[in-house]
């Protein structure tokens, strides 16, 4: 498994997100269990979940303690997967989503997650979306805390445009880490934050980067072009579209939600992939 840098932690070129083993419609236990498996099998050492990847809530946390049942019967070595998870996302009672950053809340969700995860120390902590209710520098200053306090190893962001990246990254006082945005054939409006990102030397965590949930297997055909170069090949377009954001910059690492261990290991494949400059180009223009 090709690797990457966020922080000073070497992780996998291709993450898991923990998202669809835990929204309405997920897989059974044993199956998202067995996808967890799956992805560590394949030498995936970073795993993406959040508090409110959850059905409602009444369900809240239920991908954190999913995540965390599963690297406990995990048969292998778990020392060297990092597991990044996010606050400041909320559930209502009818599975809707709305956000909650102040500062109050996001200390109470700290400590939720460290039970929920059964850790002493979070190893990534994401502030998850921007709250209009609230000023940008108040959780982020948060997360200064919760560093200089030892309950996070590392900071990052989500949903942030550029101005709030710099921002952050001024406020943690240059220990931000991460930014985690929406990116992929579809959604490629999150260029200038990668852009920026592979500037400061920032990891850039591209969240539904196949499209998203219920989306990914028809990416082929919305997108002639990856369907083609997959064939070339032999694999599917939904390697090509992996193989593609990781050629993009090497702070890239793209985390595909899965919720079945054959669509995991698919996807950890794609670093096996080497795109050539013409296809690259292909791929961009499609």
């Amino acid at each position: 498994m090709e690797h990457r840098t966020l922080g000073d932690t070497t992780v996998s070129a291709i993450g898991l997100g923990g998202m669809p083993l835990s929204l309405e419609g997920r897989p059974d236990r044993q199956r998202a269990i067995s996808t967890i498996h799956a992805a560590l099998d394949a030498g995936i050492t970073l795993i993406d979940t959040a508090d409110a990847y959850s059905a409602n809530d009444e369900d809240f946390g239920h991908n954190e303690e999913l995540l965390a049942e599963a690297l406990r019967t995990w048969g292998g070595d778990t020392s060297d997967v990092l597991v990044a998870t996010k606050g400041g996302h909320t559930r209502t009672r009818d599975g809707g989503w709305d956000v909650d950053s102040s500062r109050d809340y996001l200390r109470s969700a700290v400590e939720d997650s460290l039970k929920r995860l059964g850790v002493d120390r979070i190893d990534l902590y994401q502030h998850h979306r921007p709250d209009p209710k609230v000023p940008y520098e108040e959780p982020i200053s948060v997360l200064a805390e919760l560093l200089d306090e030892g309950k996070i190893r590392y900071a990052g962001i989500s949903n942030a445009n550029p101005d709030q990246i710099r921002r952050a990254q001024e406020i943690l006082g240059g220990r931000l880490v991460s930014v985690q945005n929406q990116f992929s054939p579809a959604f490629r409006s999150s260029e200038p934050e990668l852009r920026l990102c592979d500037e400061l030397g920032i990891a850039f965590l591209p969240w539904s980067p196949l499209g998203g949930i219920g989306r990914a297997g028809g990416l082929g055909s919305r997108f002639a072009a990856f369907q083609e170069v997959g064939k070339a090949h032999d694999v599917s377009p939904q390697q090509v579209c992996l193989a593609w954001l990781l050629a993009k910059s090497p702070v890239v690492i793209p985390i595909p939600g899965s919720s079945r261990p054959e669509t995991i290991r698919d996807s950890a494949a794609a670093v096996e992939l080497k795109l050539g400059d013409d296809e690259l180009a292909r791929l961009d223009a499609a």
